[in-house]
Parts: C-alpha cells; sequence; structure tokens
C-alpha cells in the first residue's frame, strides 16, 4: 500500500478562520466558506484526488462524470465534519441532535463492567461520539487509541479552547508503553476504541478483502482483541443532515485467537457503513495499492 504519512493536512490558521467564523457568524456562514475550501483541494490536490476517484470509480462502480463530482463533495463532507467537530468540542453540542441504532450492545457492556473492544474507522464522526453520550454513561470508561495525526500546534490550540471530556486518550507510542495502558483501562472495566482501517508506516499489518480487493489493515488491533477473549464491537457515528448524527453499533462474532476471521467480519462492517455513507469514508490515499500498477 502507498503508505498514509502520519499526519492529516491542514495548518494553524486554517482552524482559527473556521472557529472565529463559527463563534461569531454561526455555522451556516462555516459551511458557506468551506465551500471555496473544498474547491481548493478538488484544483490543487492532484494525489489525493486521485485515489479519490479511483475509489468511487473502481470500488463503487461510479461513472466517470459522478467519480469526478464526488471527488469534491468528498472534500466538502470531510469539511462539514470537522467544522461539527470543532462546534461539538468548543460549546455548541445544543445545536445537533442524535439518534442511534444498537446502542444496547454498548449499554450491555458498560453494564457488566467487564471491560470491551470498540472497532471503527476513518468513517463520519466518531470523535464525536462521547459528547453525545457524556449523560448516558460514565464517559471515563472509554479510552480511544490515538497516534494524534495532527501538527502540534493545532493540537495545542484545540487543546486551550474546546470543553473539557471525560473521554481519555492512549497515545501510540514506539515503545509499545501504549499496551499496558490499554490492558489498564480494560482491566478497569472500560471501553477501548480503536480505527482498524488505518495504519502507521512500519508497523505490521494483516490482509483483507474490501469493496472486491485486497488491501492492508493495522494488525494490532485485531491481534489483541481475538486474544483477550473479550467482547468487540464493530461502532460508527455518521452524519445524516446538517445538525443531525446516527451511531451505529453491531457485536462482532468471532472465535477467540482468530484475528484474521475478526478482520474479515470488520471489513464486512466496513463494507456496509461505506456503500451506506460512500462520501463519509476519509482515507484519501492509495489504500488499495493501484496508482503504482498504472
Amino acid at each position: 500500500m502507498a503508505e498514509w504519512e502520519g499526519q492529516s493536512r491542514g495548518n494553524l490558521l486554517g482552524y482559527k478562520i473556521f472557529i472565529f467564523l463559527l463563534k461569531n457568524l454561526g455555522i451556516g456562514v462555516a459551511y458557506f466558506v468551506l465551500r471555496f475550501v473544498a474547491f481548493y483541494y478538488f484544483l490543487f490536490s492532484s494525489k489525493s484526488s486521485r485515489c479519490i476517484y479511483r475509489y468511487f470509480r473502481l470500488r463503487l462502480g461510479y461513472s466517470k462524470t459522478k467519480s469526478v463530482l464526488s471527488i469534491y463533495k468528498s472534500y466538502y463532507t470531510l469539511g462539514r465534519i470537522l467544522i461539527d467537530r470543532v462546534a461539538i468540542s468548543t460549546g455548541l453540542r445544543e445545536k445537533f441532535t442524535y439518534t442511534h441504532d444498537g446502542i444496547e450492545y454498548i449499554d450491555n457492556l458498560l453494564k457488566k463492567n467487564q471491560g470491551g473492544i470498540l472497532l471503527s474507522g476513518h468513517v463520519g464522526n466518531f470523535e464525536i461520539a462521547h459528547y453525545f453520550l457524556e449523560n448516558r454513561y460514565s464517559i471515563n470508561k472509554i479510552s480511544m487509541v490515538t497516534t494524534r495525526d495532527e501538527q502540534q500546534s493545532i493540537l495545542d490550540y484545540m487543546d486551550s479552547i474546546v470543553v473539557k471530556s471525560q473521554l481519555e486518550f492512549i497515545l501510540v507510542k514506539e515503545d509499545m508503553s501504549h499496551i499496558f495502558e490499554i490492558h489498564s483501562a480494560l482491566d478497569k472495566g472500560g471501553l477501548v476504541v480503536f480505527t482498524g482501517d488505518r495504519y502507521l508506516p512500519g508497523t505490521k499489518t494483516m490482509s483483507s478483502k474490501l469493496l472486491g480487493k485486497e488491501a492492508e489493515f493495522p494488525l494490532g488491533p485485531y491481534l489483541l482483541a481475538s486474544r483477550l477473549n473479550m467482547p468487540v464491537l464493530f461502532v460508527y457515528v455518521m452524519k445524516e443532515t446538517k445538525k443531525h448524527y446516527s451511531l451505529y453499533a453491531r457485536q462482532a462474532d468471532f472465535k477467540a485467537r482468530d484475528a484474521q476471521g475478526l478482520l474479515d467480519e470488520y471489513t464486512q462492517s466496513m463494507e456496509w457503513i461505506i456503500k451506506k455513507y460512500p462520501l463519509q469514508w476519509f482515507n484519501f490515499f492509495d489504500f488499495w495499492n493501484e496508482l503504482d500498477k498504472e
């Protein structure tokens, strides 16, 4: 696979501009300005646009015209989700609504207090889930494993303005010490969230078929989940309308110590959610290693 470079695009000035618009002029104005930003990326981000085009054209079977139009729509959709994430995390939670499908699986895990693993992906906007769930759960029982793939200046700025949350983040480290943090969170009866569709360069991977073609996925989440003999859920938070989101949760059914079986079940679940929300899958790189073969 042409590897993900380990950092999302964007800069501190861009974040500050959109946060100013959100706080002073509202989400609608921020969305309007976003149209021009998305068009800029559509015109000048040739490498990622090429990958997105092939995703729509080859993997989803869109026509050439629809695939080109979907490139812009995909950039714009990502931008709206990022704006929503900033808005919700900086005190505008009440402007959004939220429904769920399968949340009883999360309820059951937390009631049992035995720990569990949630597998999501770079689809929709799962990072906002805890802002909607805090009134439902003791959210300090949910930890998210992350690479913190933004620039440090952006992270520092966002940390200074967001509404403080009880969600815990576990940072992936080169010395593998994050493994002990994961085990500690699970031992306390908590839930640990992984994004299972992206890996850092140099890490071990395993393969499975997604949208009709083999691709590489990070080994860690599937190996860990299959060996711990704990419940595993597939979870997604997807944008529906301008200010409404839906949470989906599904129970995984796999054999103990069968990492490949769990991965195959995950890719089937991802395929379902991707086809339902094709503009909300945000791996804008050569995911199937197809460009090198041209």
